[in-house]
């Protein structure tokens, strides 16, 4: 089968987008490969044909590709998105039991299945990478690859395993990003032991966004204004939970048209997952027009009719604005991308180095504070794991919220703890008596019923706390979620069982045990905070220069020194009779 066989046949596709065939057929010559492409170019066919050709090709019909992708709603969407296609495709994240887990593995291993997402997270795990050597892989896919770079903007840890991944696999790595400068390009590579430079590039320019930057004192009122001016699907982000929900008021109060229909919502990282969920699917929907989000919400979103994106607050980096803005005309309509800026904006920015970075003192507290909060024992705690309400440490240790969350940031990168920022984990259940005992209990019949499905399902129940799945409980059963929750605690107050709801937690764990002191590296502060101060200098100078093409000022940055003008942006118009407009 050739690359267009299984194109057409797959994904119903009669030829592919620039470069795309360029790089399948590099990673069919078994070349590490690096890709750039633009937001909606395609990124996802370029692992997706060549693990498919490779399966084919092979004698007994193996072949697998393993996925390191950073969230699980994308890793969820991509799955059933391949299901639908008839393409067998599964995921491990957190919140599976060790049986999903492990029934995810045998069909990796014995069925017939293409594809396994996983986060990077997943690759810290000992005993995942004792597994997945076992697995008939043929290839590497990594997403968002400039995570990997400490000199991207979004640089994370665990993305350094990939690398050592490949001491067990000799396959090729395809690496994926929309967003990458030339250094960050070179890091890449390195990072992942490419063994010569293999780079394949089109431009990041898309001529149908519009970029405008708006200096505004009053940022509400020029926000109402370009609502009203623009039509169509939005997204509007800010940098703090709390004015997700002021702004979301605000337009709706402002701008109703007397229906009953919600014209804006919000969304961040701290609302419970099913309500995420539901907001995510009405905006997509068309049922709400305007989702006013912190930067949790987009990175996979697949709605390609987004009219307009506007930057409330200055985002930390170019690669970060870059990114986000992106995710408005996917479908190549026309689109505006707005970045408010106040006159005190400049100087709330400078503030973020003194919180991102706080004194190295300040982080040797917070190490030696957490431990104490964790009861952990100098030289012990390795291998130890919990979760944490961050907020309620800061309380209770009288700590400052956002400099501590910086130096757990920090502590991550360094080694000594790994955090993990607010997840969603499955409800968990144990069953408190033995299997006879049981069997002589007064249950209602549901509760019974109950109670077989989850032995049946669970075999290490009467031993562990084992993470259940209500949805497939509920399907066994004929029943509804609702129900199966409500009996669960109802079994809890019994004392039959010991039931933990679902939580959003955050998550420490101690690679290493507790140290007396605390050493940051040049790489994990010095070097990171010159990054970051570069970054925000280069963010305040795009949007000070009122003088040249804001798209070719993007460009630029990405390396693009030749970039057309756009012709459409507000510098563009406004200078259409200067030398610069009329190049």
């Amino acid at each position: 089968m050739s690359p267009l066989d299984a194109l057409h046949t797959y994904f119903g596709y009669d030829d592919f987008r620039p470069r795309q065939q360029e790089i399948i057929e590099s990673v069919l010559a078994g070349k590490d490969t690096l890709a750039l492409l633009p937001t909606g170019g395609g990124k996802s066919l370029c692992f997706q044909v060549p693990t498919l050709v490779m399966a084919e090709s092979d004698s007994e019909g193996e072949g697998l590709c393993l996925v390191v992708t950073p969230l699980i709603a994308l890793m969820k969407d991509q799955v059933a998105n391949l299901r639908r296609r008839n393409i067998l495709a599964t995921a491990i994240y957190t919140g599976m039991s060790h049986e999903e887990q492990r029934v995810a593995f045998d069909n990796c291993l014995f069925g017939p299945y293409r594809f396994l997402y996983v986060s990077p997270e997943r690759l810290e795990s000992e005993e995942f990478i004792k597994r997945v050597v076992q697995l008939p892989i043929c290839m590497i896919a990594v997403d968002e690859a400039h995570c990997i770079s400490q000199w991207g903007y979004d640089f994370r840890p665990s993305y350094l395993r990939i690398a050592e991944i490949r001491n067990h696999l000799s396959v090729p790595i395809l690496a994926l990003t929309a967003t990458a400068t030339p250094e960050v390009v070179e890091d890449i590579q390195k990072q992942l032991g490419f063994s010569e430079p293999n780079v394949f590039r089109t431009s990041f320019g898309r001529p149908n966004l519009h970029y405008v930057v708006r200096h505004a004192d009053d940022k509400q009122q020029q926000l109402l204004h370009i609502l009203q001016r623009v039509p169509g699907t939005a997204i509007v982000y800010v940098r703090n939970r709390k004015r997700t929900r002021e702004l979301s008021e605000l337009i709706n109060s402002q701008l109703s048209d007397g229906s009953h229909q919600q014209l804006a919502d919000y969304y961040h990282a701290g609302l419970p997952a099913s309500e995420r969920t539901a907001r995510q699917q009405a905006w997509k929907d068309g049922q709400t027009r305007v989702i006013v989000c912190t930067n949790a919400f987009g990175m996979g979103i697949d709605k390609p009719d987004v009219r307009l994106v506007i930057h409330y607050d200055l985002p930390d980096s170019i690669e970060a604005y870059f990114q986000e803005a992106g995710r408005a005309g996917r479908d190549g309509e026309q689109a505006w991308c707005v970045l408010l800026h106040g006159k005190k904006d400049t100087a709330i920015v400078k503030q973020r180095i003194a919180n991102n970075y706080p004194p190295a003192e300040e982080i040797e507290r917070v190490y030696q504070l957490l431990c104490d909060y964790l009861t952990i024992g100098l030289g012990s705690g390795r291998d130890a794991t919990f979760t944490l309400d961050v907020e309620q440490f800061c309380t209770d240790m009288h700590l400052p919220f956002l400099t501590t969350y910086a130096a757990l940031q920090l502590l991550t990168t360094a080694g000594y703890i790994t955090y993990t920022d607010e997840q969603d984990l499955q409800p968990r259940v144990r069953i408190l008596t033995d299997k006879e005992s049981l069997y002589n209990l007064q249950e209602s019949p549901y509760q019974e019923r109950l109670l077989s499905a989850l032995m049946r399902r669970y075999t290490g129940i009467f031993t562990d706390p084992q993470f259940i799945n209500l949805p497939r409980l509920a399907e066994d059963l004929s029943s509804t979620e609702f129900a199966i929750n409500s009996s669960l605690i109802a079994l809890s107050k019994q004392h039959i069982i010991r039931y933990i709801p679902a939580q959003r937690v955050s998550i420490v764990h101690f690679p290493v045990a507790r140290h007396s002191a605390v050493n940051l590296s040049a790489r994990v502060y010095a070097d990171r905070k010159q990054i970051f101060e570069r970054n925000l200098q280069a963010m305040i100078e795009y949007v000070e220069n009122d003088h040249y093409c804001r798209s070719q000022l993007l460009l630029g940055y990405f390396g693009e020194q030749d970039a057309p003008l756009c012709g459409m942006c507000d510098i563009c118009i406004a200078n259409k009779k200067s030398d610069i407009g009329n190049q």
